[in-house]
């Protein structure tokens, strides 16, 4: 079983990353993770790997079929799909998570 734990309403769930749920949950609104210090709408991985690459995190190359990046001074790491377009809140969230105070997730 894998997938990304959610927590939401007080409740913690797993979400497989199948579909965009917690999106429609929130009325159909499209999320957007946003780089707090500059207030940038994250819109590419490459865009989004400049800045994790700059907050210590690597680019891990152990699943052709994932976008993931770990960092040597933890046990985290961070899988995204490898198509952009599936990049839903879940996957935002998880990133939130691991990066207190430096990203956040807003409806556009």
């Amino acid at each position: 079983m894998s997938g990304v734990w959610v927590f939401k309403n007080g409740v913690m769930r797993l979400n497989d990353g199948g579909g965009s749920s917690s999106d429609q949950q929130s009325g159909g609104r499209k999320k957007v993770l946003v780089h707090l210090p500059t207030g940038e709408v994250i819109s590419s991985y490459k865009s989004l790997e400049k800045i994790l690459i700059e907050l210590g995190w690597e680019r891990y190359y152990g699943d052709i079929e994932l976008f993931q990046f770990h960092k040597r001074s933890s046990i985290d790491l961070i899988s995204l799909p490898k198509d952009f377009s599936k990049f839903t809140s879940v996957y935002m969230y998880d990133i939130v998570v691991k990066n207190p105070n430096v990203f956040h997730v807003r409806s556009s």
